[in-house]
């Protein structure tokens, strides 16, 4: 079992960044240390909370310190995360994908050489002006004007027409092949409560892309981590259903999908790393399934809600 957890909180020197550290009994956080410890114990899991920017804050990470990360960074043009650093509220969608590669290259060099990184990306429709419910111009609650402004034109680039799918998923996955990351897998994403779209011309959206990368072509992957109820080779096609507790955030992916991640791509005591934080989703996880995490999210009250979620987290609160 874990044993009991309790936060400290530090100062980083480097560009004032908060570091937020989840320990067991006996971690502590120290002011004087400007790069986290990542090297997590046997004996409990760790998680650290990092707050700023990934683009800051992963550089300060040691090299080849993580076996495994997960993530879902900021949809394009969708949401607005109250913070002028955030991704996703680039100009263009080219950007953004400029963004995500500069991001994903820290990443890389973070991971073991037998690491690897699982990605959730979502897709959008060039509009010219107009709102919906998902896509550039989506009505969510915490999508400001000016996000919606800025991105209800369709953009010029890669020879988009109005409505066109953009294929974000894709272009991400493709940038990030083209950048070194070996592309293994596309998982597809079916959530059994899709939101509802009221439109007329096309089907409801209700799956989403996972991918699978690594960083060598020879990496570790445990196919007896998840199995098929038949006991088969698991597939590439997930049907999750969302959580029953809500987050406190408006694009947590459901835990059981960090689960199959963890379990797949890590083994106990491993160090899982989350480049885009949120509420703290896969530390959750990580800490039932006793592997340690680092979080980085640029939102100080998503890592506070982090933290709460990740310290009442126990083994018997998740289910395998």
């Amino acid at each position: 079992m874990i044993s009991a957890w309790h936060a400290k909180i530090g100062m980083m020197k480097s560009a004032g960044h908060v570091a937020i550290n989840t320990l067991g009994e006996s971690g502590t956080a120290s002011a004087e240390e400007p790069k986290p410890d990542v090297h997590a114990g046997k004996s409990r899991a760790q998680v650290k909370i990092l707050v700023g920017d990934s683009r800051v804050l992963l550089p300060t990470l040691p090299e080849e310190s993580v076996q495994s990360c997960i993530t879902s960074p900021p949809y394009w043009g969708l949401r607005d995360y109250d913070h002028p650093s955030q991704i996703g509220a680039e100009p263009s969608p080219e950007q953004y994908v400029q963004n995500l590669v500069q991001v994903f290259q820290q990443v890389r060099r973070v991971l073991k050489k037998d690491g690897t990184l699982w990605l959730n990306v979502g897709d959008g429709y060039a509009r010219n002006g107009g709102t919906g419910n998902c896509g550039p111009n989506a009505v969510v609650g915490n999508t400001k004007k000016l996000v919606q402004r800025r991105n209800c034109k369709v953009p010029d680039c890669w020879g988009l027409k109005d409505r066109d799918l953009m294929g974000l998923p894709w272009r991400v996955a493709f940038a990030l092949q083209a950048d070194g990351w070996v592309l293994r897998s596309r998982i597809t994403w079916v959530k059994k409560t899709a939101m509802p779209e009221s439109v007329r011309n096309r089907p409801t959206n209700a799956t989403e892309d996972i991918f699978l990368f690594s960083k060598m072509p020879t990496y570790y992957y445990d196919p007896h981590g998840v199995r098929e109820p038949s006991g088969a080779n698991l597939r590439n096609c997930w049907i999750l259903g969302p959580d029953i507790s809500g987050a406190g955030h408006p694009a947590a992916y459901p835990r059981e999908l960090v689960r199959r991640c963890i379990l797949l791509g890590s083994r106990p005591h491993d160090v899982i790393l989350d480049p885009f934080g949120g509420s703290g989703t896969t530390a959750e996880v990580a800490k039932v399934l006793r592997r340690s995490a680092i979080l980085i999210e640029l939102n100080s009250s998503y890592a506070n809600l982090s933290e709460k979620r990740v310290g009442s987290a126990n083994q018997e609160s998740l289910w395998v």
